[in-house]
């Protein structure tokens, strides 16, 4: 027999979590994806994190949502500067909204880097920390790793050409410390970045930029010395904080993740309705760029997605196929790759204009090198401050380890049938002629990578070659140049996109392509078939991804090289 008292129950518990007031949660443990992956494996090692898009969606609609009382945010670790400023800008609405934010953490950093999870924290009404935890608010650095001493002593010969003396890849093993123009790129990145922060931290928290700098030259601070200070709040623990949030947004609140929320919250936007809405096409484009299709980047499952030119194609093509998109916005994460799968990328974009459907550039943490080739072709590029971008420019090359060979007693024989069929060769240096095609090969892709970049920008030739040179800038000097056009992030692309395309201000967005998992099982028809854009399932793959990872430029003559991201 049912008990009546349980199904009254229930149907309480029901209207609550319709009617409650919502104390909403977001926990930056793991970092947040800026789109859910495509392929098996990295989907279900990412299905724990939050994506970009229901963090920024989730916080939009609490903003207006009256349920909502509260906002409180583990900080930890890091999410890159770009990806941090796009957060803490979404916190700032929901604090102008009238909505009490709340950062906690048990440590900014632990015997680490805690300059920009602190940072992030700063966009809230209150920072509390654990009174065991320090601020590791420390500033920012660079190294950079010179590997021809290494090289010299190995045995191995690098043989590498550039354009021109910015594009830094080729330092890393040419040379054994920076060169001129290199530090005087990477000291103007920090400082370019550590201006950004300064002047964030000085105005949330009240405080003058030299007392701020101050304490960063004294950092990490212990937890009474930020207190002290003023850089936090309170010293209290996960259950000191929680309760005063609740005591604040009424004992009758409930938790809910802001990842969840954002999906409860929009079902009934999502059920099926007559016709098809006009909407923004939202297309991601992530990680290293190589021919053919997306996937992840290299062999091991932490090193992230890589960009196809065939899946973000056919991606454009679909978009512009669609009478119900009137828009596109590109969301660009990469630091380049292939020379030639970029081009291909930016010819897509170009037809997408010539078909009438404006393409605006959304870039992430990092956004150069091909991420920029990618790019420079849209109606109107957004950055944040902290993005990477830029780096215009090639590089080319390869280590010859004829010496570690005869060190470690192997023997090469070879045969060949064409002066040039070893010009790649690991065991052979360019030869006189070998140098002839690969400076003519150099010197075309530059030309190209400029022109297109003046083009696009609407520069003159000289200009963008001042600008370029291989130079890697902040997305802060990249707008002071003109490299890009505004600063802001992902909702300020949608909402520059909605108004190009000539929609309401609460459009719907849809991801391309959006295929099921039977259309994904299936051959496609053609190349146009939205089918074709799926991203594949790399299995281990090559070792190309773990050279590029180790700084190799195994990913093509656009790259970046190393890791360039400010956590």
């Amino acid at each position: 027999m049912v008990d009546p008292g349980a199904v009254v129950n229930v149907i309480k518990q029901a209207r609550d979590r319709r009617t409650a007031p919502l104390i909403l949660e977001l926990d930056l443990t793991e970092g947040i994806v800026e789109t859910a992956p495509s392929d098996p494996v990295s989907a279900f090692l990412a299905m724990r994190r939050v994506t970009l898009r229901d963090v920024l969606d989730g916080l939009r609609k609490a903003r207006t949502d009256p349920r909502v009382k509260a906002l409180v945010v583990k900080v930890s670790g890091g999410i890159g500067v770009a990806l941090t400023q796009e957060v803490r800008d979404a916190v700032q609405a929901v604090r102008e909204a009238g909505k009490l934010t709340v950062a906690w953490a048990e440590t900014f950093s632990e015997s680490g880097r805690g300059t920009v999870p602190y940072y992030l924290a700063t966009g809230f009404d209150r920072i509390y920390l654990q009174p065991s935890g320090d601020v590791g608010l420390t500033g920012v650095a660079l190294e950079e790793p010179f590997l021809a001493g290494a090289f010299e002593k190995a045995g191995v010969r690098p043989q590498f050409a550039k354009r021109h003396e910015y594009k830094t890849m080729a330092n890393t093993f040419m040379e054994k410390a920076y060169t001129p123009e290199h530090e005087e790129s990477s000291r103007r990145l920090v400082e370019s970045y550590g201006e950004q922060i300064v002047a964030a931290i000085a105005a949330a928290r009240d405080i003058p930029a030299e007392r701020v700098q101050e304490l960063i030259d004294r950092g990490p601070l212990l937890a009474g010395e930020a207190l002290e200070a003023g850089l936090v709040d309170k010293l209290a623990y996960r259950d000191e904080v929680y309760a005063d949030v609740r005591e604040e947004a009424g004992p009758e609140a409930q938790l809910r993740f802001v990842a969840r929320y954002n999906r409860t919250h929009g079902l009934a936007r999502r059920l099926p309705s007559p016709g098809r809405q006009d909407a923004v096409a939202l297309i991601n484009g992530q990680g290293p760029i190589r021919l053919g299709r997306s996937g992840r980047g290299g062999p091991l499952p932490s090193q992230g997605p890589a960009m196809g030119s065939d899946t973000i194609g056919a991606a454009i093509r679909a978009a512009v196929r669609d009478d119900s998109v009137k828009a596109i916005v590109f969301r660009v994460n990469s630091p380049g790759g292939s020379a030639v799968a970029s081009d291909s990328i930016w010819r897509e974009v170009v037809l997408a204009r010539k078909a009438g459907k404006p393409v605006i550039v959304s870039m992430g943490n990092v956004a150069a090198s091909g991420g920029y080739y990618v790019a420079m072709a849209a109606d109107t590029i957004v950055a944040q401050p902290g993005t990477l971008t830029g780096s215009i420019g090639v590089v080319v090359g390869k280590a010859v380890v004829n010496d570690l060979l005869d060190r470690v007693g192997i023997g090469m024989g070879s045969v060949a049938a064409g002066e040039h069929s070893r010009m790649f060769s690991a065991t052979k240096e360019f030869s006189e002629s070998e140098w002839e095609r690969v400076n003519a090969s150099l010197d075309r892709i530059y030309e190209e990578f400029t022109a297109k970049a003046a083009e696009g920008r609407g520069m003159s030739r000289e200009r963008i070659h001042e600008l370029a040179r291989g130079r890697v800038w902040t997305g802060a000097d990249a707008h002071e140049n003109g490299l890009v056009d505004e600063l802001g992030g992902l909702d300020r692309a949608l909402e520059l996109a909605r108004k190009r395309g000539g929609l309401a201000a609460d459009a719907p967005v849809r991801s391309f392509p959006h295929t099921s998992p039977l259309e994904r099982l299936r051959p496609p028809e053609s190349s146009d078939d939205r089918t074709a854009a799926s991203a594949r399932f790399d299995a281990w793959g090559s070792l190309g991804g773990l050279a590029a990872r180790l700084g190799l430029p195994a990913a093509g003559p656009l790259t970046l090289p190393g890791s360039w991201e400010i956590r």
